[in-house]
């Protein structure tokens, strides 16, 4: 069972290390099935030149109980049909991108990265939001892209059943850097690439990624962080695992005074940001797929999976497809990309797809390469997935 309290989970923690330790057989094997099918096109299906396949694919019922999933780009738009194996793309804007050069206003580039709802109609949200300073004119000492990045994981809301979520005022910061984004520039900063939103009991759980800050009296480290909340509802309600118990809050840098000295404890095997998190029915485990490069722990580039009975500790990472990523060289990269894995059950029992049976399909994109560039020719594909979890 998953973190019920403080010491069971430190107990838990113990002793599913000593079983890594001794060898103990992995939890789970994952086995794709059959071949892809496309289930979005850009080159076919685009309503303009922002719908490309650009974050993992999260997926809720709404209250008629038709489908709506997201992962395009950062002018928000969603694939909606009766189920998960009848999707088109509904040209209406959710959330627009405002590309506003305040960054108090966490207003420049939004990508809806997670959702949760109970009933379909009222559904929160995560959103990855990207202040990238070299794009506005003094905000940045680089011109690079990288060197200018800011990164924070923001909330939102629709209660029209995920037809609109309005920009809150002021914004919900849900996880943020300690400073602001003229501190540190020259690398990537900030929280960023929430996974899916996914349950157990009465808590609703994501996982993040850090680039981690060394500031006075709060050295985070980087890597992957859980938070934890009753009601996602609530975005100012999350919190973060910190090794001992769910009490991290990351605030706005903008609206809060005073030094702020909360950490989270990053777990392993994650080397980058968390696809998708999902628990299979038939034994409670936590099944996490993601995207690696080559070395290590990972022998090729592709994506990987682990597993999980307590959300801290994760079993050896093992290969689910290969090829090269968005992590490897675009030179090199041939025929293109895979990116942004998640796994779908279609017979979801919940209304937020965090659930799996013995079949799921693996959602994915692939970004097909020019040269050294990336293209907008990007296709979303599922795949089958034959799932077996040892109890």
């Amino acid at each position: 069972m998953i973190l019920r309290v403080f010491a069971g989970l430190l107990g838990s923690l113990m002793l599913a290390c000593a079983a890594r330790a001794q060898g103990d057989p992995p939890l789970s094997a994952l086995t794709l099935v059959g071949p892809p099918s496309p289930v979005f096109v850009a080159t076919r299906d685009a309503c303009d030149g922002a719908d490309v396949p650009d974050a993992p694919s999260r997926a809720f019922r709404d209250a008629t109980g038709a489908v709506a999933l997201f992962g395009l780009h950062y002018r928000n738009r969603a694939l909606r049909g009766p189920d998960l194996d009848h999707l088109k793309i509904d040209c209406r804007v959710v959330l627009e991108s405002g590309e506003r050069d305040d960054p108090a206003l966490y207003d420049d580039r939004s990508w809806i990265t997670a959702t949760w709802t109970e009933d379909g109609k009222a559904v929160a949200a995560l959103l990855h939001h990207e202040y990238q300073a070299n794009e506005h004119p003094g905000r940045c000492r680089s011109k690079v892209y990288m060197e200018c990045w800011y990164n924070t994981v923001l909330g939102a809301a629709s209660v029209d059943g995920g037809l609109s979520f309005p920009r809150s005022t002021p914004p919900v910061v849900v996880a943020g850097a300690p400073f602001r984004q003229e501190v540190d520039q020259g690398r990537h900063r900030g929280f960023f690439n929430p996974s899916n939103i996914f349950s157990d009991g009465r808590y609703r759980y994501f996982l993040a990624s850090t680039t981690g800050w060394d500031r006075p009296g709060s050295d985070q480290g980087s890597g992957v962080c859980v938070f934890r909340t009753e009601t996602p509802a609530n975005p100012a309600s999350w919190r973060a695992w910190t090794g001992t118990g769910f009490t991290a809050a990351f605030p706005d840098p903008y609206r809060t005074t005073g030094k702020r000295t909360d950490t989270c404890k990053p777990i392993a095997p994650f080397p980058a940001p968390v696809g998708s998190v999902v628990r299979h029915r038939g034994t409670g485990v936590f099944i996490a797929v993601f995207m690696a490069k080559a070395g290590g722990q990972f022998p090729q580039s592709g994506f990987y999976w682990t597993t999980s009975r307590d959300l801290v500790a994760w079993d050896d990472p093992r290969l689910l497809l290969a090829g090269a990523t968005l992590y490897d060289d675009v030179c090199g990269a041939g025929s293109g990309l895979i990116a942004y894995p998640s796994l779908l059950d279609p017979s979801a029992q919940g209304r937020n797809f965090d659930d799996v049976g013995d079949t799921a399909a693996l959602f994915y994109a692939t970004l097909a390469t020019k040269g050294c560039e990336i293209t907008s020719n990007r296709d979303l594909v599922r795949r089958p997935v034959a799932i077996k979890v040892w109890p």
